[in-house]
């Protein structure tokens, strides 16, 4: 199969960059196909740490830069209307209709941003590889969840009416676990990581540790909002493995509704237990008892942050490998681009496996 894998115009597709988590799909993602012996084209800025077929410069560094300039990469505009987004998209859709054959796949992450690009060839397969977002489009949707694919269902009529989409499906996110190595909580501390926001629920993990006595390690773009805790900043991979992998739990006590939540999947890889809310993905990825807990009330998370003790390290990681390592996801993705290779013969009607995987 061929993949023509778009990433986002204000990132590299770099471990520099991993805290974006669709730039880190992005990269994951061409290695997955790749290593499962499939061709990929990826379509990005000047530098690429990802194995791919071809790499397809589509917008300069001087450019990309000038996207987040004031600001952190996480917090870049997803409007099209602004110049780098107008440059890459239509750099894309040029260099794209060069190598294009008939049954390739067109991969997106960027939800209706990256909508020009499926329009401009609406006769071939364009994927949402990735749905972490509102902005959905594409008629085919790799969703992050099962919470997040039924609030996006919810959100377009009354969820009484609506009805699902034989060619959408859930697949995880998915990681490298020589990123995250075992981890053995001998840090007297928890930890938490994420866009340094409330909605993300940081000052919950502040209360908690505050009045239990406990140390906190804050990490992630911009500035707390004052209150406990010993801040770190924005870290790179190596750091953020560590202090994951040295805390008693990681916190991560997201209001919203969570799509997915990488950075839980990240820590329990490391072994380390997790604490979050009960809503969203973390309904699916963070097992009560097992891989720690999810919390309705302040006495739940600081009960929580005692009770993770006795949970088992090596069992946490060895659940975490066998879900959301690269080779469990990455044939998971080949066999639904192999159901949607169907749709070139009779689709939902193909009784012949075999006829799913020429």
């Amino acid at each position: 199969m061929r993949f023509h894998v778009v990433e986002l115009p204000h990132t590299q597709v770099t471990k520099d960059f991993a805290t974006c988590a669709y730039t880190e799909k992005v990269r994951r993602f061409c290695i997955m196909m790749t290593d499962l012996g499939h061709e990929v084209v990826l379509y990005a800025g000047e530098e690429n740490e990802a194995p791919v077929t071809e790499h397809v410069v589509c917008i300069n560094e001087k450019q990309r830069a000038a996207a987040v300039v004031g600001g952190h990469y996480t917090t870049a505009s997803f409007d099209t209307s602004l110049p780098h987004w107008q440059v890459f998209n239509t750099n894309v859709i040029r260099e794209m209709g060069k190598r294009l054959e008939q049954k390739d796949f067109i991969c997106l992450i960027g939800g209706s941003a990256h909508q020009p690009i499926a329009d401009a060839y609406p006769a071939h397969t364009s994927v949402e590889f990735g749905v972490g977002y509102g902005g959905v489009f594409s008629k085919f949707r790799v969703f992050e969840s099962y919470a997040w694919m039924h609030s996006i269902y919810a959100g377009w009529k009354n969820p009484t009416t609506a009805d699902g989409n034989f060619f959408d499906v859930v697949i995880p996110g998915y990681l490298e676990p020589e990123m995250f190595p075992m981890g053995y909580g001998e840090g007297d501390y928890y930890f938490y990581i994420g866009r340094l926001i409330e909605r993300k629920g940081y000052n919950i993990a502040q209360e908690v540790c505050q009045r239990l006595g406990k140390r906190l390690i804050i990490a992630g773009p911009g500035q707390p909002n004052g209150g406990y805790g010993e801040f770190v900043g924005n870290v790179g991979p190596e750091k953020r493995a560590e202090l994951m992998g040295g805390a008693i739990a990681l916190f991560a006590p997201t209001i919203y509704v969570e799509p997915f939540g990488n950075i839980v999947v990240e820590a329990q890889t490391c072994g380390t237990p997790t604490i979050t809310t009960d809503w969203g993905a973390f309904t699916e990825t963070n097992i009560n008892g097992v891989t720690g807990y999810r919390c309705h009330t302040l006495a739940e998370f600081m009960q929580a942050a005692e009770d993770v003790k006795s949970l088992d390290r090596a069992a946490i990681r060895k659940q975490a490998i066998e879900k959301y390592s690269l080779e469990a996801v990455g044939v998971q993705y080949e066999r639904y681009f192999k159901r949607l290779l169907t749709l070139w013969d009779d689709g939902w009607y193909q009784l012949e496996t075999e006829k799913a995987t020429k």
